[in-house]
């Protein structure tokens, strides 16, 4: 009966906690990463625990939470711009898609006929319509962030109290969680050094790559005088999130929209850009940074990304991998054990 009553009251308290999950995520995430600045801040002020995890929490605060305040506001403004300027009109990329279309060999268009998307304005007026709400979509919702003062602020402050109690108390809580993991005692320190080592990676590695990338897609864009580079360039940063593929569902059309429109030395500065540049950051970076401390392949990582983004949304990112790297720790262990006695 008390395995059962166990059961039953983990599963109502998972209930309860459900609509607080991403905050939870993130408070274990900012303890994961943000411990070892901890420990040389506790011996500098002689173990006085709250002052130590209070400063740690204000730097948290400074590094993440105001500049994706300020990044947010900024792309609300963008999207903004956007938006009116499809609506308006002044801004049409069914034009250039126009001239995509009349650009095609026979067979394309054979091909796309029978896929049914040959009636070319019907497919110009989806694409108007999908853009435009698209802009505002953005727009609406980052600028929802923004001014939803009580929203964003009780996200975050859950978020960051929570997170204090973990670093503050993480070393008793991670060995009360250690000795409540279900496998043998000799196993436990490697599957929680495990643990660490991938939330670490992922969240490291994937967040410096995706800013690297949006930083870098965005100059190209801005350089080029492509209207709202901060839209797209955090656009390209989401999308690198990706591995691989992110970035270039990005830059690749814009690509095709300067061949369309006879501007052939933007295009082909942009591809080799695209390519040995924001390309070549992910290429070198993701295996160092993600793949190599999770002790994952490339493949593994990309699936798993995908994968978790597919079912959790955008925390998805650091679930997948780290359920991977938990089942393949689980795995490896499983098979160097000894075998049981019967």
């Amino acid at each position: 009966m008390p395995p059962l009553l166990l059961t039953v009251s983990a599963l109502a308290l998972g209930w309860i906690l459900l609509p607080f999950y991403g905050a939870i995520l993130w408070a274990l995430i900012i303890a994961v990463l943000f411990v070892p600045l901890y420990r040389p801040f506790l011996s500098r002020l002689r173990q006085r625990r709250n002052i130590a995890a209070g400063l740690v929490m204000l730097l948290v605060l400074v590094v993440g939470v105001l500049p994706f305040a300020l990044v947010t506001a900024s792309l609300a403004r963008e999207a903004s711009v956007v938006y009116l300027l499809i609506d308006s009109g002044e801004w049409n990329p069914a034009l250039y898609l126009r001239g995509l279309f009349d650009a095609l060999p026979a067979w394309m268009a054979a091909l796309l006929e029978r896929a049914g998307v040959a009636d070319f304005d019907h497919l110009q007026g989806q694409l108007t319509t999908a853009l435009a709400q698209g802009s505002q979509f953005i727009a609406t919702q980052a600028f929802g962030i923004g001014i939803d003062t009580f929203g964003f602020v009780a996200s975050v402050g859950v978020t960051l109290y929570l997170a204090f109690f973990l670093v503050r108390d993480g070393d008793e809580l991670a060995r009360i969680a250690q000795l409540a993991l279900p496998v043998p005692p000799q196993f436990k320190p490697e599957l929680v050094a495990k643990f660490m080592a991938v939330v670490r990676a992922t969240v490291k590695g994937s967040l410096l790559i995706a800013g690297i990338q949006g930083l870098l897609g965005g100059i190209a864009f801005w350089y080029l005088g492509i209207k709202g580079a901060l839209l797209w360039a955090v656009v390209m940063a989401f999308l690198s999130l990706l591995p691989m593929i992110g970035a270039g569902l990005v830059w690749f059309p814009v690509v095709a929209y300067f061949f369309i429109t006879g501007a052939v030395w933007q295009a082909l500065a942009l591809t080799a850009y695209g390519i040995f540049v924001i390309g070549l950051a992910d290429n070198l970076l993701r295996p160092m940074l993600v793949g190599k401390d999770a002790g994952m392949p490339d493949y593994v990582v990309m699936i798993t990304t995908l994968g978790g983004m597919a079912v959790f949304g955008i925390n998805g990112f650091i679930i997948g991998p780290t359920i991977a790297a938990m089942f393949i720790a689980v795995w490896h262990l499983s098979m160097t054990a000894p075998s049981q006695p019967r």
